[in-house]
């Protein structure tokens, strides 16, 4: 007589290690163009936004991946690093979404209040999207384990990057884009907003956490 056979184990979903590949791979082409830059002639920096040119307004996307030098480069790599991955933890289709909201709000903030012939290039701004979105998302977490958990890593992400993130977030005349910077974080909160709203008021656990379920003057961001 035959035993019915218990159904095998079901695979897991999602590898949280595997999450962090979307981040390395964004991070990882922005550093390749930084080399092909170095060593072709020219600048990739001309496909970038120039404010208030609409020829341009497809350099939105090309921009966050842009660099003006090593050192701009380098200085947003850290930040970019971990909040981006702070983000994919939560999701590889999460973290492409808030990616997408920042950069379409960095670069079109950037558009619109720039001066005209400006050009906004770097990874800031989606580093403060990252940020909004971080922040955002522990205040409309459902449930208090994950208020709980989503409002340690705010903590940590204003304590690390609290002082850098409110100076780059003033006017300054240093070239760095407060613009791209400021609607870069308003697009995060807004991600968040957007993200909680499509789940809806029910109670989350754990498996929630992945969204998915069933001539010019140059601007540094």
């Amino acid at each position: 007589m035959g035993y019915p056979q218990p159904p095998p184990p079901a695979a897991p979903r999602h590898r949280p290690l595997g999450r962090l590949a979307s981040p390395l791979a964004l991070l990882a082409l922005m550093w390749l163009i930084r080399v092909l830059d170095a060593v072709l002639p020219g600048s990739f920096n001309g496909l970038a936004q120039h404010a208030w040119n609409p020829a341009t307004l497809l350099g939105i996307f090309a921009s966050p991946l842009l660099h003006s030098s090593w050192a701009h480069l380098i200085a947003n790599t850290v930040p970019f690093l971990i909040l981006g991955c702070l983000v994919a933890a939560q999701g590889t289709a999460r973290f492409w979404y808030v990616t997408l909201v920042a950069t379409v709000s960095a670069g079109l903030g950037a558009f619109v209040l720039a001066l005209p012939g400006t050009v906004t290039v770097g990874a800031s701004g989606l580093v403060f999207g990252y940020c909004g979105y971080l922040l955002a998302s522990a205040v409309s977490a459902a449930g208090w384990a994950q208020r709980l958990l989503q409002g340690g890593v705010a903590l940590l992400v204003a304590a690390v990057f609290g002082a850098s993130m409110l100076t780059g977030l003033i006017p300054r005349a240093d070239g760095i884009s407060w613009q791209a910077h400021l609607c870069g974080a308003a697009g995060g909160v807004l991600a968040a907003w957007w993200i909680r709203h499509r789940r809806g008021p029910r109670r989350q656990g754990p498996a929630d956490l992945e969204w998915s379920e069933h001539g010019a003057r140059g601007r540094l961001g």
